[in-house]
């Protein structure tokens, strides 16, 4: 071994008792056990009788020492805090920080002390709909690949729509009209009795219920995923209700397909009448929906697509939630609620299966091998499930033993799929051999970029043996995640990341802000959703581009709240909002809403969110639960006083400390994110500060010098990085290896700051490790 090597051989000397000595590896026991530093001294005599002689947790503090404060800030902290009550000489400090940090803080240190490692786990919530939503529907495409948005209109003279009947077709970006007397075209159409079809698909950003709203005065109906029965119906109405609705639950980043039929046919009115000139009376439809948490709303035309697609399962028994305890949604624990959740669902999804069995086989009641194509399509449908080929011995358990069990042929479908579907080959991802696999491979790119199983493409790769290689992976990789469901996933993230991907309920002071109400809210989320697809989304995805868009999405109701120039019904559309004062998606009106109060602003939340997710700080609940002090107890005071006055004490100052001058820097917004120089007669201050992890103040005269640094440090890039990786793939990154993240930081700063290429870059770290180069010939192998 190399005399050079450094980081591993740290690693050894951590992991097989070896030490590193003037630059060779020598055993342990071969010389004297180095002497004890002045650091190592003081915490065995200081620190040891509270936190453990091994940092393990004592008396004092039961918590394990662990952390990713920096040198610096433990010295300041132990400094400042250390022991409880009293302070330590910087000196010291500075020495007891530097042997903390070695020993338990650093990513090498917490890799000896705590070993990470790749975790048994099975799938989430998500993943499971999504994948038994794959495996029904055997794989269409998750949206249209069409870029026409809208839907298609066909426009019928008279109730009945045949070919003879149609006077024309288009597509209509929204379903929002008003006829009033004369029809769809004046003077083409008798206004008394016309018809319209409206169909095409309608693509759910979110998973959830979604409530579907006909408003119209005439007969209609709609069907949403499925053509058997509609989900609203109004052919046949009787008394004077216009709005007619009906709930179907969805999942997030899938195409339906949709259809509404609208008739006119003005009862009670003769032939005289219309020869007299009577107006016919007015006709009006629209088509409108609420997505889970959301304000009601005509569906837009960016959620709609003129090509149908196939219809899709939906399994909708309940779930117990997914653990998100440490940070991202890990499935790690089995209960006995989520066991019979998966029974439910097996069942749920068992009973579709049988009653659309000729449609998803292909196999007519009537066929007379029917018995045999149906073994095929179930072998098929267990194969899918467990994403790689199936022994023979599987076979017989899993199809041929139900076929020759069963009383008849769709009981014997039953019990395939149930039993698959329980199986621990479709519950689990990380199972059996961890020998390089394609199979494998193929599992952990689809469910790491799409949260599915493999479609038909990667199963091919998987077959010949093309993600055998690095290369093989990164090209499906690079593939999946241009790919929709990549997008989805991603959106997801960037949710979470902003901790808004629990839609909460946006409530404001009418008294202090007229106008902003629930339709404003849903309409500020749209905003920062378009934001985000704008910049994350685009084609190069750059993350300095998210920290520093200039422009927002307005509408016109949002414009008249913010201060923009746009005609009151105007659309969402990019609007340059103060850019002297706002720079990305830290200064979105409606993350600076989501983190304020009823009436004031929130420098407290607004800086955690900062600390935690943009610059992934480690960050100590209060000592106790404390309530904000309320601003009519200081009326003379800005928020930002209030705030410095109820976080003064030393127990809270250890991380208001670094919490307070970031929030401080965007108190030029109010509690909707509106901008503001005065706040109770007062200037706003708005300078702020961070201590980074190098022990470097940095100042901030504001909001856009506070997203410029965001935008360019390596601390929150790397926060970023490994906020990503967990969320894909849903493991730790150091059971891969000490050097997966500072690989993963560097290639993205190689592919200028693209997250796209950094979802491909950590795909390719965890399906398959960097290939060693071949030794030169005729060299000495190492």
């Amino acid at each position: 071994m190399s005399p050079t090597t450094t980081a591993r051989s740290l690693t050894l000397f951590s992991a097989s008792g070896l030490l590193l000595v003037a630059g060779l590896i020598v055993p342990a026991g071969a010389g004297q056990r180095p002497k004890p530093t002045e650091g190592e001294l003081l915490f065995r005599d200081k620190c040891a009788p509270c936190h453990g002689a091994k940092g393990e947790g004592g008396p004092g503090f039961r918590k394990p020492l662990t952390g990713t404060q920096s040198v610096a800030e433990l010295s300041q902290f132990i400094h400042q805090s250390m022991p409880p009550g009293k302070k330590t000489p910087a000196p010291q400090a500075a020495k007891v920080a530097a042997y903390i940090h070695n020993a338990f803080y650093s990513p090498l240190a917490q890799e000896r002390n705590r070993p990470a490692r790749v975790e048994l786990s099975r799938l989430t919530v998500r993943q499971f709909r999504n994948a038994v939503a794959d495996l029904v529907g055997t794989y269409h495409p998750a949206v249209p690949g069409e870029e026409a948005r809208g839907l298609k209109g066909e426009y019928f003279k008279g109730r009945d729509r045949d070919a003879k009947a149609r006077a024309f077709e288009r597509i209509d970006p929204e379903v929002r009209f008003d006829f009033g007397t004369e029809g769809p075209k004046p003077g083409e159409f008798d206004p008394h009795t016309f018809s319209a079809v409206w169909q095409g698909s309608v693509l759910a950003p979110d998973t959830g219920e979604y409530e579907f709203v006909v408003q119209t005065d005439h007969a209609a109906r709609l069907w949403v995923n499925g053509e058997k029965q509609p989900l609203v119906d109004a052919w046949v109405k009787s008394g004077s209700d216009t709005e007619f609705r009906s709930t179907i639950t969805l999942l997030g980043g899938r195409a339906y397909p949709l259809r509404l039929e609208f008739s006119k046919a003005s009862y009670g009115v003769n032939d005289d009448d219309k020869k007299k000139g009577k107006p016919a009376p007015r006709a009006f439809v629209s088509l409108l929906w609420k997505r889970p948490k959301r304000a009601m709303e005509p569906i837009p035309a960016r959620c709609l697509f003129p090509q149908s697609v196939p219809t899709t399962f939906v399994v909708t028994s309940p779930f117990p939630p997914d653990d998100r305890s440490i940070g991202y949604e890990r499935g790690s624990t089995v209960s006995k609620e989520w066991a019979e959740a998966t029974t439910a669902a097996a069942l749920e999804t068992a009973g579709y299966v049988a009653e659309n069995l000729a449609t998803l086989s292909g196999v007519p009641d009537d066929a007379p091998d029917r018995k045999a194509r149906l073994q095929t399509f179930c072998r098929q449908f267990v194969e899918r499930a467990f994403r790689r080929p199936l022994s023979k011995e599987t076979e017989r358990t899993y199809v041929d033993g139900q076929f020759a069990t069963a009383p008849n042929l769709e009981t014997a479908v039953k019990r395939v799929v149930v039993l698959t579907l329980k199986s621990p080959r479709f519950l689990y991802r990380e199972i059996g051999s961890r020998e390089k696999d394609g199979y494998l491979a193929a599992s952990q790119l689809s469910f790491g970029l799409w949260d599915s199983l493999p479609d038909p493409e990667l199963q091919r790769a998987a077959a010949t043996g093309e993600l055998m290689t690095r290369a093989g992976v990164v090209k499906q990789a690079e593939r999946l995640a241009n790919d929709p469901r990549a997008w989805n996933k991603l959106h997801e993230f960037l949710l979470h990341w902003l901790k808004v991907d629990e839609v909460p309920d946006l409530v404001k002071s009418n008294k202090r802000y007229p106008g902003f109400d629930a339709a404003t809210a849903s309409d500020l989320r749209t905003s920062l959703e378009l934001y985000l697809e704008s910049t994350a989304g685009s084609q190069s995805s750059d993350f300095r581009e998210l920290m520093l868009g200039k422009t927002y999405f307005l509408n016109g109701r949002l414009a008249k709240l913010y201060g923009a120039k746009l005609p009151p019904d105007a659309p969402f559309q990019p609007v340059a909002l103060d850019p002297e004062e706002r720079a990305g998606v830290l200064t979105h009106p409606y993350l600076l809403s989501r983190f304020a109060y009823l009436e004031t602003s929130s420098p407290i939340h607004r800086g955690v969110l900062v600390a935690r997710s943009m610059l992934g700080r480690t960050l100590r609940p209060p000592p106790a639960a404390f309530t904000p002090l309320a601003p009519s107890l200081h009326p003379s005071l800005t928020t930002r006083q209030r705030v410095a006055l109820q976080t003064k004490p030393n127990a809270c100052n250890s991380c208001h400390s670094m919490i307070n001058p970031l929030g401080f820097s965007l108190e030029r917004f109010d509690a909707i994110g509106r901008l503001r120089d005065r706040e109770n007669g007062k200037p706003v201050d708005a300078t702020g500060s961070y201590l980074s992890r190098s022990g470097k103040l940095v100042k901030f005269a504001g909001a856009t010098d506070l997203s410029r640094y965001l935008a360019s440090s390596d601390e929150s890039r790397a926060a970023f990085v490994e906020k990503l990786f967990t969320h894909l793939v849903k493991q730790p990154t150091l059971a891969y290896s000490p050097k997966t993240l500072p690989s993963l930081q560097q290639s993205f700063a190689d592919n200028r700051y693209s997250i796209r290429k950094l979802m491909v870059q950590i795909m390719a770290a965890t399906t398959l490790p960097e290939e060693k180069p071949a030794p030169p010939k005729g060299g000495r192998k190492e």
